[in-house]
C-alpha cells in the first residue's frame, strides 16, 4: 500500500488579499516531517507600498499598522538567516507540482476556505491538490464541543468578545487547538506561514488522524459559531459578562 501523505499549507497576507508569506510542510500519517520550506511571495513581498502586509488598527499591536516595520523587519532577518527564501508565484507553482508529482499528498489548513481564496488571488494554484479537507472544521468537529475542550477553554480564558447582540463564542483557533493537545504553555503562535504550519497545524492534524477516520475528517461539517455559543455551554460564566 502506498504511503499517506498530507501537505499543511499556511499563508500571511497583504492588505489586498494576497500572500505574502507561504508554509509548507509536507507529513506523513504518523507526523513526520518529509518536506518544508517557508517562502516569501516576491511580487508581493517587496511591493511595499501596493501590497503592505495586512494590518487591522482594531486587532491590538500584533496587527497594527504602526507593527509593520517589526514583522518586516522579522521577514528579513528569515531571509538573511536562511529561514526563508524569496521566491517567485510561476517558481512557487513549479514546487507544488513537484510537490504533487512526488508525494501526491491530501491537502489541509486550518481554514482552508481562506488559504485556497488568498492564493487564488496572488496566483498559486492549489486546484492541482485533490483531494483537501479543511482542518479548522475536522478539528472542531472532534473536539470542540467536547467537556475537556470546554473546561480546557474556561481555565484558559478563550472567549471572543461580546456582540453588541449579546453573542460570544468560545475560541476554536489553530493555537487554542494545539494547546489542548500538546498542554497550554505552548507559546501563542507567531502568526508566520512556516512555524505556524509546522508548530501548531501538524500536531493537530497528527492527532485527528491518529484515531479518526477519513470519511470524518475529510467530511466535516462547516464550522457554524452558533455551536460554540457561550451561554450554552458556560451558562454561569456567560451571566458574568452581561
Amino acid at each position: 500500500m502506498a504511503k499517506k501523505f498530507f501537505l499543511i499549507l499556511d499563508t500571511e497576507t497583504t492588505i489586498t488579499d494576497k500572500v505574502a508569506d507561504l508554509g509548507l510542510v509536507v507529513c506523513d500519517k504518523a507526523g513526520n516531517v518529509e518536506y518544508e520550506v517557508g517562502l516569501l511571495v516576491r511580487e508581493f513581498f517587496h511591493d511595499r507600498e501596493t501590497n503592505p502586509l495586512f494590518y487591522d488598527n482594531s486587532a491590538g499591536d500584533l496587527w497594527g499598522k504602526r507593527n509593520l516595520p517589526k514583522r518586516y523587519q522579522l521577514a528579513e532577518d528569515m531571509l538573511a538567516d536562511g529561514r526563508r527564501m524569496l521566491a517567485s508565484v510561476p517558481a512557487i507553482n513549479r514546487l507544488l507540482v513537484k510537490i504533487a508529482l512526488k508525494y501526491k499528498p491530501v491537502l489541509t489548513a486550518y481554514n482552508l476556505a481562506f488559504d485556497n481564496s488568498k492564493c487564488a488571488n496572488t496566483g498559486i494554484d492549489l486546484t492541482i491538490f485533490e483531494p483537501q479537507f479543511c482542518l479548522w472544521k475536522a478539528a472542531a468537529q472532534k473536539w470542540g464541543q467536547t467537556k475537556a475542550y470546554r473546561q480546557f477553554c474556561l481555565e484558559n480564558h478563550l472567549f471572543g468578545a461580546r456582540t453588541k447582540h449579546g453573542n460570544m463564542t468560545y475560541g476554536t483557533k489553530d493555537d487554542y487547538m494545539a494547546k489542548f493537545l500538546l498542554g497550554a504553555d505552548l507559546p501563542d503562535e507567531p502568526h508566520t506561514a512556516l512555524e505556524d504550519a509546522r508548530d501548531y497545524e501538524l500536531p493537530i492534524l497528527k492527532a485527528l488522524v491518529k484515531n479518526t477516520s477519513p470519511k470524518d475528517y475529510m467530511n466535516a461539517p462547516a464550522y457554524n459559531w452558533k455551536d460554540y455559543q457561550v451561554r450554552n455551554a458556560f451558562k454561569a460564566i456567560y451571566e458574568i459578562y452581561l
